[in-house]
């Protein structure tokens, strides 16, 4: 699903959450604070090293923040003239250099005066802004690299020669404090390691990602494209992405209607008014777009959440205790504004349709609810391969200005999710300040290709939203009752439901997934009409399925089939058209030699039965 680091008011059931080591400004008096962690101190030396060599090497540059992340550093700069991968080998040896000279590393404690003007002498405005704006009192902490000065809490190793095993990666654009109003500046990505064979092993690693990356994939296979004159985080599903979507949804929603679910079909738009009272306008407005307002006065606003819709369809008339639970069901369009910076193929998006389901119940019913919500995410995630994942329960903070409801609210549903997964056997950490605005949230933490962690299903316990829409049902006894709400979203958005998919299958999707399930491939034109037979017969199993009857050599449409990584490949010969057989080649390069109707019901089996 999609749920928030960025502290919009809570993760909000659909925003990223990315594991990153650290964030921001990190140690460089940001608003992280720093760490004895050797690894993270050896990784925040060395991009204190890249700033070193950077300055050197483009005196004019001005540097900015340089944290350790997950995996490496970064350090963002602005260059009078634009830089590109190919500087980055000077640069690294440069860093080499520098480390080789045994540049100690040393801590000096100054009045904020001596601060400003150490920087202002540099012409490092960043590091002005960083001091009017972060540090707190009269004394600044800098450190010392040879000639090279930055503001910094530390700590750091004892000397640049502890350095010896990084690298820089790539070049990338980033926002002066991530703000898109602000200056952008030239980042640069490296990684550093205490020894060579884990610094090997990385890089081995990195390029093996490469080859998984959805993004990469999702270009050469044909499966979806983002043009700019669309926009960025808006991206388009081409026939082959659009179809593995659709047996997705059917999938999803055949198997939420047998288990009592209730799909629904409502508008992208709704008046903001109806996001006022549920709260969004307030508390999540961050994410929402500009609202469109008429000369009528009329407010309209894209939804970036589904639940107010769901309420409606909810309390279209009073509901009896008889028909709860509720479960209201749809995959429906969600539009958030994401920071350009931080969209990433179909990852993170502005545009997203999600599979989302709000449950309304009895408190009595609450527990079975929630454990059946966690049942359905993990029947989901066993079919379609989501096989390492790990429970986060994401709770609230302190900021009390970012919740709604009391403290006791909280505390039940909190229970509730707590008490789910322990009975169910499940271990999971705690998430403080990831909840929603409105309650807390079971969040299922998967990891890309490159291990970036991000949420892609969620179960939430909500007792603001009924308050908030004075929700009711009639009791057995006759009274008037306030249901409780489960919002949950059992495989997540399908734009980041698919880029996981495509990265775990590296395109290579089980054969009920892909786009083309058989292709039929004739040797010769004499085996044309013997082709067209074959494929009458798939058509009439409701196989996917091309002709492959190009006037090329057999041997070129089958690696054409293989790099689109068709599941198999029906080959005719004049001996298959003389006998009704088939010479079936699949992508692993298995070959057998079988009847038609032999090929077409194992094919149709293993479809129907969802085999990975």
């Amino acid at each position: 699903m999609w749920g928030g680091r960025r502290k919009a008011p809570g993760g909000e059931k659909g925003a990223l959450s990315s594991g990153s080591y650290t964030d921001g400004l990190m140690a460089d008096y940001g608003n992280h604070e720093s760490s004895d962690d050797p690894l993270h101190i050896l990784r925040h030396s060395t991009a204190h090293l890249l700033a070193a060599a950077v300055t050197e090497l483009y005196p004019d540059a001005k540097y900015g923040v340089g944290p350790p992340v997950q995996d490496g550093f970064y350090y963002d700069f602005a260059f009078s003239k634009p830089i590109s991968e190919s500087d980055l080998g000077a640069i690294e040896s440069r860093m080499r250099r520098i480390a080789q000279e045994d540049r100690p590393f040393v801590r000096e404690l100054v009045s904020r005066e001596q601060a400003l003007e150490e920087f202002r002498k540099r012409g490092q405005d960043y590091k002005l802004e960083l001091i009017n704006d972060k540090v707190e009192g009269d004394e600044v902490s800098l450190y010392r690299t040879g000639e090279f000065v930055d503001l910094c809490r530390g700590p750091h190793v004892r000397s640049t020669k502890d350095l010896k095993f990084f690298k820089l990666l790539r070049v990338a654009g980033a926002y002066w404090r991530g703000d898109e109003k602000k200056p952008q500046l030239t980042r640069i990505y490296g990684t550093a390691w205490p020894t060579a064979k884990e610094l090997e092993e990385h890089l081995k690693f990195l390029e093996e990602a490469e080859k998984r990356d959805h993004k990469k994939l999702g270009k050469d296979l044909k499966l979806f494209m983002v043009d700019e004159r669309v926009g960025p985080g808006l991206p388009i599903w081409l026939p082959a992405g659009a179809t593995v979507r659709r047996e997705l949804e059917r999938f999803i929603v055949d198997e939420e209607l047998a288990r009592g679910y209730l799909h629904v079909r409502t508008p992208d738009v709704a008046r903001l008014d109806l996001y006022r009272q549920s709260g969004h306008a307030q508390l999540y407005a961050e994410y929402m777009y500009p609202p469109m307002r008429f000369e009528d006065g009329e407010e309209l606003e894209l939804r970036p959440v589904n639940c107010p819709h769901h309420i409606v369809v909810y309390q279209s008339e009073l509901r009896s205790y008889r028909e709860l639970p509720m479960r209201i069901a749809e995959i429906g369009n969600n539009w958030r504004y994401e920071r350009s910076g931080t969209l990433s193929g179909m990852n993170r998006v502005r545009a997203f349709a999600l599979n989302d389901a709000h449950i309304f119940c009895t408190p009595d019913q609450l527990m079975d609810e929630v454990k059946g919500s966690i049942e359905l995410a993990l029947y989901f995630s066993k079919v379609l391969g989501i096989d390492e994942f790990s429970y986060r329960l994401s709770a609230r903070d302190d900021v009390k200005e970012k919740w709604l409801g009391t403290e006791e609210q909280w505390q039940l549903a909190q229970a509730a999710l707590s008490e789910a997964l322990e009975s169910m056997g499940q271990s999971y950490e705690i998430g403080v300040g990831e909840a929603a605005f409105y309650g807390p949230k079971i969040d299922f933490q998967v990891r890309d290709a490159h291990r970036r962690e991000f949420t892609n299903s969620t179960v939430q316990v909500d007792f603001q939203l009924p308050e908030r829409f004075d929700l009711e049902y009639v009791a057995e006894d006759g009274s008037r009752q306030r249901p409780v709400m489960v919002h949950r979203g059992a495989a997540g958005s399908m734009e980041r439901l698919f880029s996981y998919l495509i990265e775990r299958y590296v395109g290579a999707f089980p054969t009920w997934l892909h786009p083309v399930q058989v292709i039929v491939i004739p040797i010769t034109d004499a085996e044309g009409e013997y082709a067209r037979r074959v494929a009458a017969r798939l058509r009439e199993a409701n196989l996917r399925f091309e002709v492959d009857d190009r006037s090329e050599r057999m041997q070129r449409k089958i690696r054409d089939a293989q790099a689109r990584k068709v599941p198999y490949m029906a080959i005719l010969g004049a001996r298959e058209a003389e006998s009704t057989h088939v010479n079936v080649r699949d992508r692993s390069g298995n070959q057998t030699d079988e009847s038609q109707e032999e090929f077409v019901q194992r094919v149709v089996q293993e479809v129907t039965e969802r085999r990975r």
